[in-house]
């Protein structure tokens, strides 16, 4: 890895030389602009206002504009010995504990190695007392024409140091949070940590840039002629109206995703604003549509109550009327037949 600035860490009486070296670095695919009509190359020509002619880096400088609009050229020299103990060195102010660190002012991420054998010991002691100290060291440094705030940790055997945002360059959220007033009951609560612990943790190495390797995969298609695969359509969620109903149905479907018993298949949930109750009475309760409809379902139940009822009826007289016929029948069966006598013959 290429060094972008040279220098030194300064604690107490200890100077440390380094060299700064880039901790990250950018996988995303850049494009070029081109001419629609014929594919050329877009580009941008820097030209001299005065001359009208272009001009080539090594001949481009630096300048301020005052308030008159006269320029006021500054050259590297003049940044060079600004009246800076920060211009070349890394200076530790202070080591505080990491959770003092907002992570609002983290910014870009650097490595410090060290600048040769002679920093090996200063750098490894530096490196161990932050160790066993568990705090981090905030530090004050110039680079790229201003000077900075840092943190620096350590990272494997490694000292890392993130550039830090200035305590005034953090904006207040004001506005940002809603200005409803809102109530969550502890069974809500109870779900969203079900919901939490349901998803679980995660290894952050597992996670990729799946934007990229769709952009990839568009790109490799265009270059060999063929037609760049489709987005599948988003899946439809279904419509939930309060939160407790969204909340289970998120944690049913974590658990079917992770393979946990009691997850089914649920649609996903869209969660909206329940309108505020109010209270009955303070507002006169108002004929609706539902009420209406809801009437005549309790009409038509209640014919069909009634019909019921009739059938059963119906049902009822006619077994008494079998019966009354099988007790008739029964008796007429069971009564003595009258026998004429015989006459005899002379």
């Amino acid at each position: 890895m290429r060094s972008i600035w040279n220098g030194a860490i300064s604690f107490g009486l200890v100077s440390i030389p380094i060299k700064l070296v880039n901790a990250t670095e950018s996988h995303s695919i850049s494009f070029r602009q081109i001419h629609l009509e014929d594919g050329g190359r877009i580009r941008y020509r820097k030209f001299c206002e005065l001359e009208d002619k272009e001009v080539t880096s090594a001949e481009i400088g630096k300048g301020y504009e005052d308030a008159d609009g006269s320029i006021i050229p500054i050259t590297d020299e003049d940044l060079s010995h600004l009246p800076l103990p920060t211009a070349k060195t890394i200076e530790i102010v202070a080591f505080v504990p990491a959770d003092r660190i907002d992570p609002l002012q983290m910014d870009a991420s650097y490595y410090l190695a060290a600048g040769g054998a002679p920093a090996a010991k200063p750098y490894t002691l530096l490196r161990e007392a932050l160790k066993r100290s568990n705090k981090v060291a905030i530090a004050k440094y110039a680079l790229r024409g201003r000077e900075r705030l840092g943190m620096l940790r350590v990272v494997d055997n490694a000292i890392a140091m993130h550039g830090l945002l200035w305590p005034d360059e953090v904006r207040a959220p004001e506005g940002v949070a809603p200005d409803t007033k809102v109530t969550v009951n502890d069974k809500e609560l109870d779900l969203a940590d079900a919901l939490m612990d349901t998803l679980g943790e995660i290894d952050l190495d597992e996670l990729h840039d799946e934007y990229r390797e769709a952009l990839e995969e568009v790109v490799a298609a265009k270059a060999a002629g063929e037609t760049p695969p489709e987005a599948p359509e988003p899946a439809k969620g279904g419509k939930v109206l309060d939160l407790m109903a969204a909340l289970e149905k998120s944690v049913s479907a974590a658990k079917k995703s992770r393979g946990e018993e009691g997850g089914e298949a649920e649609e996903e949930a869209e969660v909206r604003r329940l309108p505020a109750r109010k209270s009955a009475r303070a507002t006169p309760k108002q004929t609706t549509g539902r009420k209406s409809t809801s009437t005549a379902t309790a009409r038509a139940a209640g014919k069909k109550t009634a019909a019921k009822k009739t059938t059963a009826s119906a049902k009822k007289s006619t077994s008494k009327s079998t019966q009354a016929a099988k007790k008739t029948t029964a008796k007429k069966s069971t009564q003595p037949k009258k026998t004429t006598p015989r006459k005899r013959t002379a």
